[in-house]
């Protein structure tokens, strides 16, 4: 059966409200909601979606094929972040610009771009709307939500108005966790002072960008979702899971991924060319002794296990290598920032070999020096963790003004 146009919006439509098994209505998207009402917000308007491989429906179609083919949307381009609209391109890469084969919209690269420059690109577009639809992971570093502080910011400089349309923190909404990034270490892994894993949705995050950081607010406009509850994991949504990133697999990845990128900033592997990328970690010379050293610990919700692996890109290519895998198996004890510096404590006492890249690119992934320099002192993981304490508190209290979900 070939649906027409206004079928096909029909069948998204009842997609996104058919009961869950058991009769329990399912957490709906900001976008099956936006469907839902008929894509009211975007009535007479030229709108541009910033989105990648994660904007798709329930049922896997995704939203830039949706729009596009219904009458009541004039869709007339698409935004790359990271990775590409497409989500071809590795870790600091993209897709350039095009056009899509699919729909023949043409494509436009955000990646690396802000402020004057990407405005010039928002208004050469023709778009006078712009949406946003991208599935985070809770952590600051992960950097879709800088691609949505850009474009919010942009879209004030061009005079465009902005739509945000949520997805679920994956890791939940339960708390901010972690240190808060000090401004002069700002980068395109941090652009303002939020906690290593906020706890947020994006339109909680747009919210607040709105309000505490932009200098100049955008028009601003969120689409909410129903049925999602702040304690949910990702299993709880009924939603499948894209990748959000080449390096993000599974909601196992994303889990983990708040504390153990950050041996990004070190000479270790933090798994990237394996199967569990940010699950193993390890480097030339690490044996069993690591593993044994963390399980003593006993830190909440996860264990570690010994493990070698030979990474087929990035760090240690085709070489067998020494490390852990961690195993979270209690996901509502687990502290994956403590468990990160718990981590890198080990790392360095029981390996004579472990160092900090050569740029400390540590200091923008922790968002200050001090983690690096109380580790370099000696510092055990309860010494580092509690210096953090009075700005995560200060943070939770700007948060709480922007939480839209019990």
């Amino acid at each position: 059966m070939i649906l027409s146009r206004r079928g096909l919006l029909a069948a998204t439509t009842a997609s996104a409200l058919a009961p869950a098994p058991g009769g329990k209505r399912p957490l709906r998207t900001g976008f099956e909601r936006l469907a839902a009402d008929g894509y009211a917000p975007l009535h007479g308007a030229r709108v541009g979606v910033v989105t990648n491989p994660t904007g798709v429906t329930r049922d896997l179609r995704h939203i830039v094929d949706v729009l596009h083919a219904d009458e009541r949307v004039r869709l007339v381009a698409v935004f790359g972040p990271e990775h590409g609209f497409r989500g071809t391109a590795q870790a600091g890469g993209s897709e350039g610009k095009y056009d899509d084969p699919a729909t023949g919209l043409p494509v436009y690269d955000t990646y690396q771009k802000s402020g004057k420059e990407l405005a010039e690109i928002f208004t050469a577009s023709g778009a006078d709307t712009v949406v946003f639809d991208i599935q985070d992971v809770g952590a600051r570093f992960y950097t879709y939500i800088w691609t949505l502080y850009d474009c919010m910011e942009a879209a004030a400089l061009a005079g465009k108005r902005f739509v945000v349309l949520d997805r679920p923190n994956p890791v939940t909404g339960r708390a901010a966790q972690g240190p808060v990034l000090h401004e002069e270490f700002a980068s395109f892994v941090g652009r303002r002072p939020i906690a290593q894993a906020h706890g947020m949705t994006v339109t909680e995050l747009a919210r607040l960008f709105n309000g505490e950081f932009l200098k100049r607010p955008v028009e601003l406009a969120t689409v909410r979702m129903s049925g999602w509850r702040r304690t949910d994991f990702h299993d709880a949504s009924g939603l499948p899971w894209v990748p959000p990133s080449p390096n993000m697999p599974t909601p196992d990845t994303a889990l983990v991924y708040s504390g153990t990128c950050l041996f990004e900033g070190t000479n270790l592997s933090e798994g990237r060319g394996t199967t569990r990328p940010f699950e193993l970690l390890g480097a030339e010379g690490i044996d069993r002794k690591w593993a044994a050293a963390l399980e003593r610990l006993a830190l909440p919700g996860v264990h570690f296990r010994e493990a070698y692996f030979a990474p087929t890109f990035s760090k240690f290519q085709g070489k067998t290598i020494g490390g852990v895998q961690l195993h979270v198996h209690d996901r509502a004890a687990y502290d994956p920032v403590r468990t990160g510096v718990a981590l890198l404590v080990t790392a360095k006492r029981v390996w004579s070999g472990f160092a900090w890249r050569p740029d400390h690119w540590i200091d923008r992934l922790t968002g200050s020096a001090r983690v690096r320099t109380m580790i370099d002192a000696g510092a055990d993981t309860d010494a580092v963790v509690g210096a953090w304490a009075d700005e995560l508190a200060a943070f939770r209290a700007v948060r709480r003004r922007y939480l839209s979900y019990t």
